[in-house]
C-alpha cells in the first residue's frame, strides 16, 4: 500500500485533544512544541516512564512554553478519557500497553514507534478492529514521496539492477535497520514479486559474493544525524540514487500532527494514508 501524506486534507474535527506518549523524548518535544502553536489542537496530557525526573511537572514549562496546568504522568488510564487521539513515539512494548488502554476507552491512536516484530505488529492490526489506528514508520511528507518514487523506479527498471539501501541515524537510535529502511526494502521486493525475507541481506562481512536479485540493507549510526535514507539502483554503466535527508525532526512532527487531524473522528481500522476523502 502506498503511503502518501497530503497536508492539504479536509479537517472534519475542529478541536482535537491529544495526549503525547514519550513527551520528553526528541520527537515528543517537537510534536508538543508545534501542537502548542496549532489552534486546532490542545495537549491534554503528556506521558513518560515511571520514575522519570520530570513527572508531575507542567507540560508547558517542560518545553519552554507558558504553564498550562497539565502535568506529566506515567499512567495513561488516569488521563486517557480527556483525549480524542493518543500519539505514540515510544517503544514497541510501551505502545502496545497503551494501545490496549486506548481500545478499552475507544480512543484513536497515531503510532510513529518503530522496531516492531511480526507478532507485535499483528496486535496493532487486531486493535484496528476496535479503534482507528494510524501507523507509519516515517511521518514526513518527503519520505512518503520517497516511498512512491522507490516503488515506481523498482517497477520500471529491469530486475538486472542491483538494489542497495542505506540509512543513517544518530548514535542513540535503538532499532536497526530503521523502520523506514525496512519499508523501502519491502517496497522494492514487492515490486519484483518477491518477499523481503527471501532476498534481504542485512550488512555483509567476509567473503560474500552478491547474489542475483538480493536487496542489501545497511545501517549507519553516529553523532546527531536526524535521518538519511538512500535507495541505490545499480546496473552496468550507471547508477540511480533516491535520497531523503531530514534536517530537523520538525518534518516528522508536522506529519504526525497531520495524521492526528486525519484520524480524529475516523471509523475503526488501520490507516497508512492521509487523503482528502
Amino acid at each position: 500500500m502506498k503511503i502518501d501524506l497530503n497536508f492539504q486534507h479536509k479537517i472534519k474535527m475542529k478541536n482535537i485533544n491529544i495526549i503525547i506518549s514519550g513527551y520528553c523524548g526528541k520527537m515528543g518535544r517537537r510534536i508538543a512544541a508545534l501542537a502548542f502553536k496549532d489552534e486546532q489542537l490542545k495537549i491534554v496530557g503528556g506521558l513518560e516512564n515511571k520514575g522519570h525526573s520530570l513527572l508531575d511537572k507542567d507540560i508547558g514549562e517542560i518545553i519552554g512554553e507558558e504553564k498550562v496546568d497539565v502535568y506529566l504522568k506515567d499512567n495513561l488510564e488516569e488521563i486517557v478519557e480527556a483525549c480524542n487521539v493518543l500519539v505514540e513515539f515510544t517503544s514497541p512494548q510501551a505502545t502496545l500497553e497503551h494501545l490496549e488502554i486506548a481500545k478499552r476507552f475507544k480512543k484513536a491512536v497515531v503510532i510513529g514507534t518503530t522496531g516492531w516484530r511480526d507478532e507485535q505488529r499483528k496486535k496493532i492490526d487486531d486493535a484496528g478492529k476496535d479503534i482507528p489506528v494510524f501507523i507509519s514508520p516515517n511521518m514526513s511528507q518527503g519520505v512518503n514521496l520517497l516511498f512512491d518514487l522507490t516503488e515506481e523506479t523498482a517497477r520500471r527498471l529491469s530486475k538486472d539492477y542491483d538494489v542497495e539501501i542505506t540509512e543513517f541515524h544518530h548514535k542513540f537510535k535503538k532499532d536497526a535497520p530503521s523502520g523506514t529502511a525496512r519499508k523501502l526494502a519491502k517496497i522494492v521486493a514487492e515490486a519484483r514479486n518477491k518477499e523481503i525475507e527471501e532476498i534481504g541481506v542485512y550488512g555483509r562481512k567476509g567473503m560474500t559474493l552478491r547474489a542475483k536479485g538480493e536487496i542489501g540493507i545497511h545501517s549507519l549510526r553516529g553523532g546527531d544525524v536526524v535521518g538519511e535514507h538512500k535507495v541505490i539502483f545499480v546496473a552496468e554503466g550507471e547508477r540511480i540514487e533516491l535520497v531523503h535527508r531530514a534536517h530537523s525532526r520538525d518534518a516528522f512532527a508536522r506529519g504526525a500532527l497531520a495524521a492526528v487531524k486525519f484520524i480524529a473522528g475516523k471509523e475503526k481500522g488501520i490507516y497508512h494514508k492521509i487523503s482528502n476523502v
